[in-house]
């Protein structure tokens, strides 16, 4: 079996070095503008944070296809879907606290019920966001927005992947919730790194057990699993992208190939992306899995890395995790 960083999946050379670090949301602002520039149907909404999500990237360069609806989410919502009806391509812009809390009736009745094509994206994500505190952290959208029918979840790992991942959710009919986050994170995609909608990438192979991780998280995991090749672990990472749907096929495999799992997540570990791969694992090929997320409460102002570090979401604690598993399949 393979082992060792995936050359086809043609990550930066210093992926253990220096690494230049861009925030996501810069890849959804650049796509937007793009998609503008190539498709007149494309339109963007966006709730009084303009700035925040890049939408004004959009509304700079194309103003007479960009509405300002102000804080009003919920009326956001019912305009897009508006607009959709009539064909046109609106890209909903906001926090993912706001779209999947304020908003999510709207989403669930008025989008996602009528299977409208509106595109959702959910800025500032995760513990991450840092001084904004517990109100602005939106640790459940996850979960929010995976239970509903017809909804699709993309979560990118980086810069390049939020931009492709956006410009792919433009090819795509239906509603599509985009995930990113505000604050610089490790740019480990290139150009060439394939994304595939709904189609998991293994990003390092790995016999002994397998990291199933998303958006920052992914860096997180590559990291861990280079510590633990020093302790005699092997151990695989998949970038899991697409959470729904998400790839059922990558995650037999890898039950099957590894026998046991742990998932990474930024985001509440009830209802999560480690329970969509756990829902997988115990209805097809069961084994041993251990989630890494934020466990039962709420976030907390502080800086964005002191948090990642008090919520437990860094490689040191993928690594306990992994050695959980690594126990467990023992016995």
């Amino acid at each position: 079996m393979k082992s060792g960083l995936n050359p086809e999946m043609h990550l930066v050379k210093n992926l253990y070095g220096k690494v230049e670090r861009i925030p996501t949301r810069n890849g959804y602002g650049d796509s937007l503008v793009e998609l503008g520039e190539k498709n007149e149907n494309v339109v963007v909404l966006c709730a009084d944070l303009s700035d925040s999500t890049r939408a004004s990237w959009f509304a700079d360069k194309y103003p007479e296809r960009f509405v300002e609806v102000g804080i009003a989410e919920q009326d956001m919502m019912g305009i897009a879907a508006g607009l959709a009806a009539v064909g046109k391509i609106p890209y909903v812009s906001t926090y993912g606290v706001f779209c999947t809390g304020r908003a999510w009736d709207q989403m669930r009745t008025t989008v996602a019920y009528g299977d409208f094509n509106v595109k959702i994206g959910g800025a500032h994500g995760g513990i991450s966001v840092g001084p904004d505190g517990a109100t602005h952290q939106s640790l459940e959208e996850i979960a929010l927005s995976r239970i509903l029918p017809n909804m699709k979840v993309i979560i990118p790992t980086d810069y390049l992947e939020t931009k492709k991942a956006t410009t792919e959710s433009s090819k795509i009919y239906g509603p599509v919730m985009l995930r990113f986050g505000r604050e610089k994170v490790p740019a480990i995609t290139t150009e060439k790194t394939p994304f595939r909608m709904g189609k998991a990438e293994v990003y390092r192979f790995g016999k002994d057990v397998s990291v199933f991780a998303c958006g920052p998280m992914v860096y997180e995991a590559l990291m861990a699993a280079k510590e633990l090749e020093k302790r005699g672990i092997d151990v695989r990472v998949v970038n899991m992208h697409t959470v729904k749907p998400i790839d059922e096929k990558a995650i037999i495999k890898a039950a099957e190939e590894t026998g046991g799992i742990v998932t990474a997540e930024e985001h509440q570990v009830a209802g999560g992306f480690g329970s969509a791969v756990a829902e997988v694992v115990v209805e097809n090929y069961p084994v041993p899995i251990k989630r890494v997320g934020i466990l039962d409460r709420f976030g907390e102002s502080g800086e964005p890395e002191e948090l990642m570090v008090e919520f437990n979401l860094k490689s040191t604690d993928i690594i306990k995790a992994v050695e959980d598993v690594m126990r467990r399949k023992k016995r």
